[in-house]
């Protein structure tokens, strides 16, 4: 089993990003407010916005991303296989990078789900 944990990692990044909107505090309302408008339910449900992050984060390679849009998901509701088929599409637009942090996302799900 790999060292990395999603939990510590978002908890780590909420710090340094803390600091950040302290220093930044223009920038990171900014920041704030264009990530509340784009995940607002509307057409797509915010499940379904979150599903899309996750892929996009898994294509990107971002370990934050996976750590941060998981456990929205989590908190969502979504279903294992919601999870798994999103990550599959991931795979599919990233190849195989995009195949190793979509292993890291499913940790991340159990890793998230275990607590709840």
């Amino acid at each position: 089993m790999s060292s990395k944990s999603y939990k510590q990692i978002t908890q780590d990044l909420n710090q340094a990003i803390a600091t950040f909107r302290a220093a930044e505090p223009d920038t990171m309302g900014g920041f704030s407010a264009m990530a509340k408008a784009a995940m607002a339910p509307g057409v797509l449900s915010g499940l379904d916005k979150e599903l899309m992050a996750l892929a996009i984060g898994v294509a990107t390679h971002c370990d934050g991303c996976i750590g941060f849009h998981v456990k929205a998901l989590v908190r969502l509701g979504a279903r294992r296989e919601q999870v798994m088929e999103t990550l599959a599409v991931a795979v599919y637009m990233g190849g195989g990078p995009s195949l190793m942090y979509a292993a890291d996302a499913v940790r991340a799900y159990e890793e998230f789900t275990a607590e709840s």
